[in-house]
């Protein structure tokens, strides 16, 4: 069958998932501070804030039914209607006389902002919110609100028929004032036959005078019927009462909103230095990228990086990681004898001189003899992890055609198989001296004499040393430590041994904290410290 392999570049979703949740494990004391103090800081401010009050009242618009329209235009003329005193509750003569009238010294557009009207959706219903620093004033703005524009909206619509009503109060008054009259000279009159034809005359003028106030009574009623039915009552449904808590600032819900977001901000940022951060961040990558093996991920030993913990406590957890990459390293030459060992990193501060030392002397405490050499010509550190001088050296073997190895080499380090060979002077061309001839006749001498030599060299990166010896060397071990290598730099540093023809053994992952990191990955596990300092108390 055949078998689909994901590109280097690319992880399986469960290992990103499990990169992400390492990731949000590591920071999450970030991010729970983060929203801690956004919530703390916005309770604080809110507590500091002047409170808000705000008074609500409902206005219904009942606009009278009319004959002359349908149930559909009158649903749409309310609806329009409706918005229209939405807009007219907040015009300047609206506000104006309701300043005037609670006596209120405040700007026009500073108050218009506190008030809010919104039309209530499918309905002939107003709702009118106030905002005020006083309970008090919000509640009777509201109220005297509604008051003003009512009587506005009353005298402004009874205007329409104001003249023609005035018209025909007039007209009815004359011809009242005429019946009254007609009337009073019939009475005048005797009842003599002389008088006869004049009372026919003024009895006719008189009906006909009672036939026209009949018409003009009639006319005045039509307009009133009118006027009753296209003028809109407005109605305060519910009045507004005092507000008994602050509309803002809301403490809680402010401090809540702010930790989330305080929390969601410091996630982002999380991710965001994540994403450009090219620091080594997953082994598993490293393996598929540059195609080489882990054959170590060592434990965090940062208070031991100045001695050799494998020779003072041999029994330390960080130890029994150092004896499975000598196991790892015994198994890659099964196929090919290694005996020569450069140890180098891409770049300093890895903590590449405390593994090469380690790895020599659990070697030799396998009952292999074996040589640390210093090949660090320029920054050499090895004679300071195992407290000794550092008069004679590596670059003595240089100076003389027969150099005596005896007076070079250190016995005396607390254990039988275990040799050193420290970097003497600095030499001026450390790179010439490394990639000599003399140099591969010198490993060849020592092949002679030792089952392994361990060699300590500078950093690829930043000098050429180590690419130069690396081809001398049987095996070249990579020391990583994850937050700290940057991927690019290792990547050349690999590419950078691969172009001399440079046999790379594998990647020791270095400083990995036991637990509780992001570093941390399953199938990597070691012995507690504090189990083993507790063992070492009882012994």
């Amino acid at each position: 069958m055949e078998q689909h392999s994901l590109p280097p570049d690319v992880r399986p979703l469960s290992e990103d998932l499990r990169f992400y949740f390492n990731l949000l494990w590591h920071w999450a004391w970030l991010i729970a501070l983060a929203g801690v103090l956004a919530g703390i800081i916005t309770f604080f401010v809110s507590r500091s804030l002047t409170p808000v009050y705000e008074a609500e009242t409902t206005v219904l618009v009942d606009q009278g039914a009319s004959s002359s329209t349908s149930e559909y235009q009158s649903i749409l003329m309310s609806e329009r209607l409706t918005q229209t005193y939405a807009d007219l509750l907040t015009q300047n003569p609206v506000l104006e006389e309701v300043l005037e009238e609670l006596e209120l010294d405040l700007d026009l557009e500073d108050f218009r902002e506190t008030i809010t009207v919104q039309p209530v959706r499918d309905t002939q219903l107003i709702e009118i919110k106030v905002e005020n620093q006083s309970a008090g004033s919000a509640m009777r703005i509201a109220n005297t609100l509604v008051e003003v524009f009512i009587a506005q909206n009353t005298a402004r619509q009874s205007a329409r028929y104001a003249a023609s009503k005035a018209n025909l109060e007039a007209q009815l008054e004359r011809v009242d004032q005429n019946i009254e009259d007609t009337s009073q000279a019939i009475e005048e009159l005797g009842d003599g036959l002389e008088n006869e034809a004049q009372r026919g005359q003024l009895e006719l003028t008189l009906s006909q005078y009672r036939a026209t106030y009949a018409s003009l009574l009639g006319s005045y009623e039509e307009i009133r019927q009118a006027e009753a039915e296209s003028v809109s009552n407005l109605v305060q449904v519910e009045p507004a009462g005092v507000p008994l808590e602050p509309v803002r600032p809301r403490t809680l819900v402010n401090t809540a909103l702010a930790g989330v977001v305080g929390g969601m901000l410091a996630l982002g940022a999380v991710f965001l230095l994540d994403a450009l951060d090219d620091s080594v961040k997953d082994p598993d990558q490293l393996e598929r990228v540059l195609e080489l093996p882990i054959l170590a991920m060592l434990p965090q030993h940062a208070e031991e990086e100045e001695r050799v913990i494998a020779l003072e406590k041999p029994r330390h957890p960080v130890v029994e990681a150092f004896r499975a990459l000598r196991t790892n390293i015994r198994y890659s030459s099964v196929d090919r004898e290694i005996k020569t060992l450069l140890i180098t990193s891409a770049d300093p501060g890895v903590g590449k001189t405390s593994t090469a030392s380690n790895l020599a002397a659990v070697l030799a405490q396998g009952g292999s003899k074996t040589l640390l050499v210093d090949a660090d010509l320029r920054k050499p550190k090895i004679h300071r992890v195992l407290g000794l001088e550092n008069h004679l050296g590596f670059s003595d073997l240089f100076l003389e055609e027969d150099p005596d190895l005896g007076e070079l080499i250190q016995t005396d380090l607390g254990g039988e198989n275990l040799h050193l060979l420290t970097s003497g002077a600095t030499p001026p061309n450390p790179a010439e001296l490394l990639g000599s001839q003399k140099m591969v006749a010198f490993l060849e001498a020592f092949k002679a004499d030792y089952d392994y030599i361990v060699i300590d060299s500078p950093p690829l990166m930043a000098v050429t040393d180590a690419a130069v010896l690396s081809r001398a060397a049987d095996g070249a071990l990579l020391v990583i430590k994850p937050g700290t290598t940057k991927v690019g730099a290792l990547e050349g540093a690999v590419e950078g041994l691969r172009r001399v023809g440079a046999h790379i053994l594998g990647l020791v992952l270095n400083e990995i904290p036991a637990r509780g990191s992001r570093y941390y990955y399953q199938g990597y596990q070691y012995y507690r410290y504090d189990e083993y300092q507790d063992q070492e108390s009882s012994d």
